[in-house]
């Protein structure tokens, strides 16, 4: 087995790409299957029909059933998952070094030849729909979806992941191959894998699964469009929930590092301006935080709060005031503290074969490498004080924020008086 614990990449002939990842002392192995392709590759009247495919890899193949993928993973101790983003699909597993090939079959399974059957369409339709409930049922977590549309209406970055009811509710056996067809193609794959495992036999695994597909000529995603609008949903619960978000760069911008550490530097943990402010010093809410979320053409600076009906006029206005305060005066320390937090996650992640896996994918597929963890660091070191604010005075800039409320929110204030204030 090849000790080089650098990552290997190699790209079959058909464009399907392979990164793998040895991580010495390890006695399992991360192994999984991205599909560029999510909710953003849908057009309207497939509004959920990824996340709808993802359920249904799960539902039975040409030679398993469904329990039987179930058990040809547990039986030796394994897990398996997927998840649907607006960018990509994802199917892995996580096993002991010696089922490496095993869960390679069971992967590549799922996604080559899944048989939709009618029976178990409806089932997981249900189980979907269950799904869509739980979320609207929960506040913190519909209110994100609320956001994205307010911030990108009418467009595909801006619909929700698991789709309309009135969509879920028709789809068929038809849609789901549909989907596969026009997005499943070797050159939207990458197959990652790290952990205890050799790259030359992964490769090998994949080409004997992989190699006969046929490229696709894939429709390219829609544009983001950043509108920024408002929704504002009454209701009676105890808390009103406030999400307010900021166009921000892309993975491809110059500032993507210093989005990164000015949204930690102003709300990413208790020593953070929000949480030290509103919840501490001013006991407005329980919960604050701020966010970056990034795509290769657009990003999003969220912040999220939860509060009393109450108190949701001054944590706002107290909100605009700390992203402004923050454009004009963020210090060395904060900086140095976002810095040192991101450099951490960073190589905390490392240590997980999973999330060695992930990354190889996802960096991949945005830059066509895999950069090196000391070369992440140094970006980030490398970022100025004067670059975190420059990026936190364009956004501000921006004056153009996207503004969603759940709950007793009757009387916060409009989005306009919000913008004014930012812009003032």
């Amino acid at each position: 087995m090849n000790q080089d614990p650098t990552p290997q990449i190699t790209t079959l002939a058909n464009g399907l790409r392979v990164a793998t990842r040895l991580m010495p002392g390890l006695h399992s192995a991360a192994l999984g299957i991205w599909v560029n392709a999510g909710g953003r590759n849908e057009r309207p009247e497939q509004n959920g029909i990824a996340h709808f495919l993802e359920h249904m890899a799960f539902k039975g193949t040409t030679t398993r059933s469904a329990l039987q993928i179930a058990e040809a993973i547990e039986d030796v101790g394994g897990y398996i998952n997927a998840y649907t983003s607006r960018d990509a699909t994802a199917y892995y597993v996580r096993v002991l070094e010696d089922d490496v090939d095993l869960a390679f079959d069971v992967m590549s399974d799922i996604v080559l030849n899944p048989i939709f059957d009618e029976r178990e369409i409806e089932v997981e339709r249900g189980v979907i729909l269950q799904e869509i409930g739980q979320s609207m049922d929960t506040p913190d977590d519909i209110i994100f979806d609320w956001l994205q549309e307010a911030a990108y209406p009418n467009q595909p970055m801006g619909r929700t992941i698991l789709g309309p009811v009135e969509r879920v509710s028709r789809f068929g056996r038809a849609d789901l191959a549909g989907f596969v067809a026009e997005n499943y193609g070797p050159g939207q794959m990458i197959v990652a894998a790290a952990g205890a495992v050799d790259h030359d036999r992964i490769v090998r695994l994949a080409e004997r699964a992989f190699g006969h597909l046929a490229p696709v000529a894939q429709a390219p995603k829609e544009a983001a469009r950043w509108q920024g609008l408002e929704t504002r949903k009454v209701k009676r619960l105890e808390q009103a929930h406030f999400a307010l978000a900021l166009e921000g760069p892309g993975y491809l911008a110059p500032d993507f590092y210093a989005a990164q550490i000015f949204s930690s530097a102003l709300g990413g943990g208790m020593s953070s301006r929000l949480f030290q402010k509103i919840r501490e010093e001013r006991g407005l809410c329980y919960t604050i935080f701020a966010q970056s979320g990034f795509h290769d053409d657009t990003g999003m600076l969220t912040v999220y709060a939860g509060t009393g009906a109450e108190d949701l006029a001054d944590l706002s206005t107290l909100t605009i005031d700390e992203m402004k305060r923050a454009a004009e005066d963020m210090s060395e320390p904060e900086v140095a503290r976002a810095k040192a937090q991101l450099r951490a996650s960073l190589l905390m992640s490392l240590e997980s074969p999973s999330s060695q896996a992930e990354r190889m994918a996802r960096t991949l597929a945005i830059w066509g490498r895999v950069p090196d963890a000391a070369e992440v660091a140094d970006r980030i070191a490398a970022v100025s004080v004067a670059e975190v604010r420059a990026h936190a005075e364009r956004l501000i800039g921006q004056a153009r924020p996207a503004l969603a409320l759940y709950g007793p929110v009757k009387a916060a204030p409009a989005l306009g008086t919000l913008a004014e204030r930012l812009a003032a």
